[in-house]
């Protein structure tokens, strides 16, 4: 019997808590048998994720087709979230709205980690030629297609190791990012509320000529450039084309606010800091011989510095009230919708990738450090838990790789599918287990 202790103590220190359910059952069984079902515990509870995401790839692979062929944009998604929904549900998992979104929970008390994936496309026509195509007005040029469904997998794979989660994996599909509105819809409809959540992660896929087994983060300093979203309405006055000087003309108007605009960068921010101002959208008239009444400008302004943010919103104001007052006319400056620069956590951030790098993928590049000038609506989240996003490479090292997201003819390497999805429930189940409530 003292034999059967010591091997015991040995067993249980080997494999941690993952056996210690076993103890008393089986504390006067036959050593050898002993130690069998000992084992086969603790492979079980150390579920191999990116095994299983490969088994579920053609699954996964499907449910990203179905969701990209059937894209739609803005803040309201109803084919995309009953998709999401029934999918969970064929899981076992009964998913509930929060606000445009969807929510719902796997595990057992405890501790919580938010998981989130985007599931809005892009108001525009895709021409990457592939056979998924997608078939509405809309195109996933931005893969958000791709973050649904790894989230998707990496759900059910939680789920099948529901048992052994040491908390509460909170799932959060949202709707909007690209409008910059869906992760403040959810927060104010109570995403990180009942149960409340501890940290947050999220990944986005990168396209372009990468290595599929990269990673890119930044621990350090801003990783996401804040944006102010804006619409400008020019008003002058109407007239035929061959009597301009009986009208006020908005498109003259427009255009000189457009290259008054371009100034402030130029002139008016700091060098060291990173600023852009872009005019996206110019709407004006009906026909070549008509002075129309208004003329219509709509863009973004993004920075990682907080006060060049505050200075940039006001000027632009200033400028576009001011020019428009030269021609006689007037203008009107809506701040449609805005998101801090995305900081991420530097612990959360440090201890999500030693879990990525344990997972098992051969030959993981990882790009600390980076920093983008595009915007990411899951700030929102990361201003209120520490939080940590990654970009994860869906490149190609050929031509399928020279175009980059929001161009129509952007493709995505599905390869990072099982990677991404492996990712989330490796990550999930690990900090869950690092952070168990005592």
């Amino acid at each position: 019997m003292q034999k059967n202790i010591k091997n015991l103590n040995f067993i249980v220190d080997f494999f941690e808590k993952d056996a210690i359910m076993y103890i008393e059952f089986f504390i006067y069984s036959i050593n050898n048998i002993f130690i069998t079902v000992i084992i086969l515990k603790s492979k079980e509870a150390c579920m191999d994720y990116l095994k299983r995401a490969f088994e579920l790839n053609e699954e996964t692979l499907a449910n990203r087709r179905h969701i990209h062929q059937n894209a739609e944009a803005g803040l309201c998604l109803p084919n995309t979230k009953e998709f999401v929904r029934k999918k969970l549900s064929s899981y076992g998992i009964e998913a509930s709205d929060c606000g445009e979104g969807l929510v719902a929970t796997i595990g057992n008390k405890g501790k919580v980690i938010l998981l989130r994936a985007d599931m809005d496309a892009l108001p525009m026509d895709e021409e990457s030629g592939e056979e998924f195509s997608s078939k509405t007005s809309c195109a996933h040029t931005c893969g958000h297609d791709l973050h649904t469904a790894m989230l998707l997998t990496a759900s059910k794979l939680l789920k099948e190791n529901e048992a052994n989660l040491k908390g509460t994996v909170k799932l959060m599909f949202q709707p909007g990012e690209e409008i910059f509105e869906g992760g403040k819809n959810m927060l104010e409809n109570g995403i990180l509320e009942n149960p409340k959540v501890d940290v947050a992660m999220g990944f986005h896929v990168a396209a372009g000529q990468f290595p599929v087994d990269m990673i890119m983060y930044n621990k350090d300093s801003t990783m996401m450039a804040s944006v102010d979203v804006f619409k400008i309405l020019v008003r002058g006055k109407g007239a035929h084309g061959a009597y301009p000087h009986l009208g006020i003309d908005p498109i003259n108007i427009a255009v000189n606010i457009f290259t008054a605009l371009q100034e402030l960068i130029a002139k008016e921010t700091d060098p060291t800091h990173s600023c852009i101002l872009t005019i996206g959208k110019i709407q004006a008239g009906t026909a070549p011989n008509i002075i129309p009444e208004t003329a219509l400008l709509e863009g973004t302004i993004r920075t990682n510095n907080a006060d060049a943010r505050e200075k940039l919103v006001r000027r632009l104001k200033e400028v576009s009230e001011g020019m428009a007052k030269v021609f006689d006319g007037s203008a009107e400056v809506e701040m449609v919708a805005g998101v801090a620069p995305l900081v991420c956590d530097k612990v959360l951030t440090e201890e999500m990738v030693s879990y990525i790098r344990g997972i098992g993928i051969e030959n993981l590049a990882e790009y600390p450090g980076v920093t983008s000038s595009a915007s990411e609506d899951f700030a929102s989240v990361a201003e209120r838990v520490p939080s940590t996003f990654i970009y994860v490479s869906a490149g190609f090292l050929d031509d399928r790789g020279k175009y980059a997201v929001h161009n129509p003819k952007v493709r995505f390497n599905e390869e990072v599918c099982p990677r991404g999805a492996a990712y989330f429930a490796h990550c999930a189940t690990k900090w869950l287990e690092n952070h168990t409530e005592q």
